[in-house]
């Protein structure tokens, strides 16, 4: 799964990289404990490739309340075509969502571990929905996730669908809607370019923010 995760690299390398053509409108800050409910930074196709921020945790736009969007902070890429609160998105809202690593938790310990990509940033294969409430509407998302490759089993049997650049505009392409052509593209992110350290208990907690969580422990 993915349930928190860091991001340091600025909006506007993220913007080169990816090509993004309507930039940030607000100001950028690094955030070393992005948690579930709260507002994520993301990138999409609509007119022009563009940054948005929303919500971490999908509202399907028939949902009565919010409440479900805790129970959709993940979209398993098995049945992301045919769950009700993701099929719709998968076919015509897809998304990134930008990150620099992402934290999981050694299953045999709870020993929890800072995971990388060797060459840079990386880009969650997301979902987004707009659910129109009584003081207007918000925007949230999902991101999805895969059976762990073999990197990652080691700390837990899911990991977050992470997209090599060459597949981001084809993912991001709203005119693809065909579920058969979108789901190969959720595949495993290969292990030999992936790297982890344990780093300290307290990215546990929510509040707790700032570089010092990313440092490698000296054991663990």
């Amino acid at each position: 799964m993915c349930g928190r995760y860091n991001i340091r690299t600025n909006a506007r390398d993220f913007a080169e990289i990816l090509a993004v053509v309507r930039e940030f409108d607000f100001d950028f800050q690094p955030r070393y404990n992005v948690a579930p409910t709260q507002t994520v930074i993301c990138v999409r196709d609509s007119d022009e490739r563009e940054f948005f921020q929303a919500k971490w945790g999908l509202i399907p736009s028939w949902a009565k309340d919010t409440k479900i969007g805790s129970s959709c902070i993940n979209a398993r890429s098995e049945t992301v075509d045919t769950k009700p609160a993701f099929r719709s998105a998968f076919k015509k809202r897809r998304c990134l969502v930008v990150a620099d690593g992402f934290y999981e938790w050694r299953k045999t310990d709870k020993q929890p571990h800072n995971i990388t990509l060797k060459s840079g940033p990386m880009f969650f294969a997301g979902l987004w929905e707009t659910w129109n409430s009584p003081e207007g509407p918000v925007e949230s998302c999902t991101i999805c996730t895969t059976a762990a490759n073999e990197f990652m089993q080691a700390l837990h049997d899911r990991m977050p669908v992470i997209l090599p650049r060459e597949l981001v505009d084809h993912w991001l392409d709203p005119s693809v809607n065909d579920p058969e052509e979108l789901k190969p593209l959720l595949g495993q992110y290969p292990s030999k370019k992936m790297q982890a350290w344990p780093v300290g208990k307290a990215v546990g907690n929510v509040r707790n923010q700032g570089p010092q969580l990313i440092e490698p422990m000296q054991s663990a």
